[in-house]
């Protein structure tokens, strides 16, 4: 991390914490900073966790459109740790890494087809305050992905505002788990080409 986070973290403790030591030594061979923040608050973290898990698992919507959207969500929202995560996910998933390195750059890249465009773009509105989502954007997307593909879509976005909202005002920031698997950085958006809503700039798994 190349800052600290605003509540100093604290210790894993319990049978819980043990488990999640456990399985995040196992994912990246340390425990980050960040579950360790949210330690201090034992039955929150068990909560975030449990639901993330669940909605996770949900499989109407296409992985990799999924990920874009999570992704593009972070990004918008300027979640250095949530980007970088799940960068790592869709390698570690066995999804496709090279379209979701060029997320954060995606109105300006050339890989993305026109519904993931849309997924992505949706991802977006929905982030803005108020949201921005248009009829003609979620018509397009009902008539292409169907009812329950959609309404996991956002979902699966509106989790990722929770979890990115609550990282940024924590002072949670990248931990390097994309670094962790020596993957490319991510691409950069600069403020000059990002929305008007959008953080200014985001960069990978180095932020």
């Amino acid at each position: 991390m190349t800052t600290q986070t605003r509540i100093p973290p604290t210790e894993l403790t319990g049978v819980f914490g043990s488990v999640v030591k456990v399985a995040a030594k196992r994912m990246i061979g340390r425990v980050p900073d960040s579950m360790g923040v949210l330690a201090h608050h034992p039955a929150l973290m068990r909560a975030s966790m449990g639901i993330g898990r669940k909605i996770e698992a949900l499989d109407e919507l296409d992985a990799n459109l999924a990920s874009y959207a999570v992704m593009a969500t972070a990004a918008t929202i300027g979640c250095s740790w949530c980007l970088d995560f799940n960068y790592y996910k869709s390698h570690n998933e066995g999804l496709d890494e090279a379209k979701a390195r060029q997320v954060p750059v995606w109105r300006e890249s050339s890989v993305f087809t026109p519904l993931e465009r849309d997924v992505m773009e949706y991802a977006e509105a929905m982030s803005q305050t108020p949201p921005a989502v248009t009829d003609e954007l979620s018509a397009a997307l009902l008539d292409a992905l169907g009812p329950a593909a959609l309404i996991e879509l956002t979902a699966k976005v509106a989790f990722m505002n929770m979890s990115s909202r609550m990282n940024v005002a924590l002072g949670i920031h990248s931990e390097g788990y994309a670094d962790a698997c020596e993957l490319p950085p991510l691409a950069t958006r600069a403020a000059a080409s990002a929305p008007e809503a959008t953080a200014p700039e985001v960069v990978g798994s180095a932020s």
